[in-house]
């Protein structure tokens, strides 16, 4: 009779549940099928899930249960062996879906009775959700297990738990709505139904992608833990999607409708529950990685195809074990198996590194070009390419399921991530020890932030992080912290998707309509109206709604549109090479590169690098050729200026860090100086503080502000200039 229900417990373990009353135990690599257990003649199974394995890491003694919902109204709490532990009478009508918390702290289920009912681990009813007059036909937990998402008709709700809290509630299809899931890692909605097309929403209900009409109803959808990708079941339809929405592949087995999906732990299979008895099983494969001249394809579960397009070289790959996440960058190829990890240099493919992983099913690889990091269930390694593991970052309350390549950045001497639990908040690690950085306080911003990444090049202490938030705003900071609060400055609004450089420091971003790059983003904090001259910008409409920008390697930048074709844009090749001058302190050949380009740009570009180099020469040859006269006309006045300190104090001042070159000057002793600095921006406050606070030059404060009143005709009325006045006579 037709499957009603499957799911895996371990990567190669799959239970089923039929309408014949069975319940059957799948092992796909040794092709066994038995028989766990055949239900009550009265019990046919809807849905099934099971207890969730691990939590942050953890292994729990109840993973070995699952929840299985029936049409007589209960539903069952079944062990591994097929003992039934518990039945609970939950709905009027049959059980239509169950769900446990990624805590397993509490169970979700709806019913054709139209309620959604929260339940305790041990099957006690805690709360009735919501009520309706419609069936609701599947529910999701909130990537936070605060709130749940279910289907009502045509309509998608999401309601949190808390009471009074705001309902979020919207028209998603033209036909009942079947199906719904919701990604823990990616925070995207999925739903389908008799409309005959499948959607793909975000968590305030706007949609991303909608999908072409179908021949038949959708009837099942499911995402993949990873939240990269989905699959989509219809009758004798198999689809496999992108997040993003578009198809990968489509496939007709011959298996009537596919009722339910369910993916593998470690995402590289699927299984599906068919119409006519079957249980269908796919290997996700023909996965593509490139970088420069190397394209690599798994071409089998333990094969992998790599292709040198330089001189059409072909060498065939063999893992022991099936590989489960790949990444190549940076000279290397870092596979990851269900034992091992293998790190392959792109010069020489025989003789790989190969070490043994703890635990298993590693959800994410990032590169840098000194080390890769590995994530799994149980934390954050971060390992040399000679695999050495060098350290191990941990933070209170760490959740790395949760964690995905916009939500962690690594660079050569730093770590950066952002956690599920406060959104606002950037976690910052230094590499080699995986301790906090700075002061191991971590980078608070003022809203939710959604992705975020790390400059590649240049010195640690110049370190900067790039974020994008959920309004869509594009910020850069400093990394490093101390004491002082490094300035957040918003650089870019709209901005859809962003990455840095490999090779320098240049951050590329698609916002709106526009593509944007940001040649030296660094401006900001040397000169902010030099900013806008640094930009290249491009129309991006040829890249049709919702881009993703894949990589940005040498002058070469490749996007994903929203169908999921490739377009590969350049970029001018000279910014590149005037961050490696300036880098090599080669300030002769920079100016020299700037006047063969005949670049606006380009001569911005140098212009902020001089400043924040502190090479007062250059900079005046850079602000000239932008037409900036008032600057070069202070640079030039700063150059002979008599001592160095006081020279620096100026060069801060120009910058804007007036703060700091107020301190300067006071520690060097330059007194009159500091009083002059804030008379002249007219901070008379401070001014005579300072003048009073070091018993000197009251006067001169006195008779600047006096003269600063007479030419707007004001009489004085701050009291401490009325107390100072009297007692001194100017």
């Amino acid at each position: 009779d037709l499957v009603s229900c499957v799911g895996w417990t371990t990567a190669d373990e799959l239970y089923s549940c039929s309408d014949d009353h069975q319940i059957m135990k799948w092992n796909p690599l040794t092709s066994e099928t038995t028989r766990v257990v055949k239900l009550p003649d009265e019990i046919y199974p809807i849905d099934l899930h099971w207890f969730p394995r691990s939590v942050g890491g953890k292994k729990q003694s109840h993973a070995e249960s699952f929840v299985l919902t029936s049409s007589d109204g209960r539903f069952h709490l079944i062990s591994k062996l097929g003992r039934v532990e518990k039945s609970v009478e939950a709905h009027c009508g049959a059980v239509l879906a169950a769900r446990w918390n990624y805590e397993g702290t509490a169970l979700v289920t709806v019913g054709e009775d139209g309620q959604v009912k929260i339940w305790s681990k041990s099957g006690m009813l805690r709360s009735t959700l919501a009520q309706q007059g419609s069936p609701v036909y599947s529910v999701a937990w909130g990537p936070d297990s605060e709130k749940v998402l279910y289907t009502s008709g045509k309509q998608l709700i999401i309601k949190p738990l808390q009471p009074n809290a705001k309902v979020l509630q919207w028209k998603a299809h033209d036909g009942l709505i079947l199906k719904t899931d919701w990604n823990s890692v990616n925070d995207l909605i999925i739903s389908a139904g008799e409309d005959c097309k499948y959607k793909v929403w975000d968590s305030f209900g706007r949609v991303l992608y909608s999908s072409q009409l179908h021949e038949y109803p959708i009837t099942s959808l499911a995402w993949a833990v990873d939240g990269e990708l989905f699959a989509v079941g219809s009758f004798n339809t198999l689809r496999l999607c992108d997040r993003t929405g578009w198809s990968y592949a489509l496939e007709k087995p011959n298996t009537g409708s596919i009722f339910n999906i369910s993916w593998s732990t470690d995402g590289t299979q699927l299984a599906g529950a068919c119409g006519n008895g079957h249980v269908i099983f796919a290997h996700v494969v023909e996965q593509r990685w490139e970088w420069k001249n190397f394209e690599i394809t798994l071409i089998k579960r333990r094969t992998m195809k790599v292709h040198n397009v330089f001189n059409d070289a072909v060498d065939s790959l063999e893992f022991r074990d099936r590989v489960i996440k790949a990444s190549l960058a940076y000279g290397y190829l870092v596979v990851s198996t269900s034992l091992q990890c293998y790190v392959f240099s792109t010069k020489n493919w025989n003789t790989p590194l190969i070490f043994d992983l703890k635990e298993g099913t590693v959800s994410l690889i990032l590169q840098a070009e000194r080390h890769f990091l590995l994530v799994d269930g149980g934390g954050l390694y971060l390992y040399s390419y000679e695999g050495r593991l060098i350290s191990s970052p941990k933070y209170p309350g760490m959740r790395t399921d949760t964690l995905n390549a916009q939500t962690v950045s690594l660079s050569n001497d730093t770590l950066a991530l952002k956690d599920k639990a406060d959104e606002k908040v950037i976690y910052i690690f230094e590499a080699l020890s995986g301790k906090p950085l700075g002061d191991g306080k971590p980078l608070t911003h003022k809203t939710e932030i959604v992705e975020i990444a790390l400059d590649q090049k240049g010195l640690t202490s110049e370190r900067k992080i790039a974020f994008i938030d959920k309004n869509r705003d594009l910020y850069i900071t400093s990394v490093k912290r101390f004491g002082k609060e490094q300035k957040i400055v918003k650089i870019g609004t709209m901005v859809q998707s962003l990455a840095w450089n490999d090779t320098s420091n240049i951050l590329c971003g698609i916002q709106d309509t526009r593509f944007t790059v940001w040649y030296y983003p660094n401006t900001v904090y040397v000169d902010k109206d030099l900013l806008p001259k640094t930009l290249f910008e491009k129309d991006a409409s040829e890249f049709s709604k919702n881009p993703q920008i894949v990589c940005f390697v040498g002058n070469q930048i490749t996007i994903r549109r929203a169908d999921g074709s490739l377009a590969h844009l350049n970029v001018s090749p000279y910014p590149g090479i005037l961050h490696d001058y300036v880098r090599a302190s080669r300030w002769e050949d920079a100016v020299r590169l700037c006047r063969f380009v005949k670049d606006q740009t380009l001569w911005a570009c140098l212009a902020a690098m001089a400043v924040a180099n502190k090479d007062m020469a250059t900079a005046e040859i850079a602000y000239a050729a932008t037409g900036e006269i008032d600057k070069v006309q202070y640079i030039s006045s700063i150059k002979d200026l008599p001592s160095k300190e006081s020279r620096m104090a100026h060069m801060l001042l120009f910058s804007g860090n007036t703060q700091e070159a107020e301190t300067l000057l006071l520690q060097t002793g330059l007194i009159y100086q500091a009083i002059q600095v804030n008379i002249n921006l007219y901070n008379w406050d401070r001014a005579l503080e300072l003048a009073v606070k070091h018993k000197t030059h009251v006067d001169t404060v006195l008779a600047y502000r006096q003269k600063f009143l007479e030419d707007f005709g004001k009489k004085e009325t701050n009291k401490r200039f009325l107390q100072y006045a009297e007692g001194v006579s100017v």
